[in-house]
């Protein structure tokens, strides 16, 4: 029982930091111009899937990354 609660906490520990750190700001001009420059051109050739809402969010969450200090 004792192997399984270390093996969860373990595996979980890793994971709950390194989710965390994702969240931090990495304020990278270069990087910002880039997503901004991608969610830009994507609004205007998007198709109406999901899967090109799930990719313009993945730009506009990289880009609110990146373009904060």
């Amino acid at each position: 029982m004792n192997k399984v609660i270390i093996a969860l906490i373990s595996t979980i520990l890793p994971l709950a930091l390194f989710a965390d750190s994702a969240k931090e700001s990495k304020y990278d001009p270069a990087l910002c111009k880039v997503f901004q420059d991608k969610i830009k051109t994507y609004e205007k050739q998007m198709r109406d899937d999901e899967y090109a809402k799930t990719t313009l969010e993945s730009y506009k969450k990289r880009a609110k990354i990146y373009c904060t200090k």
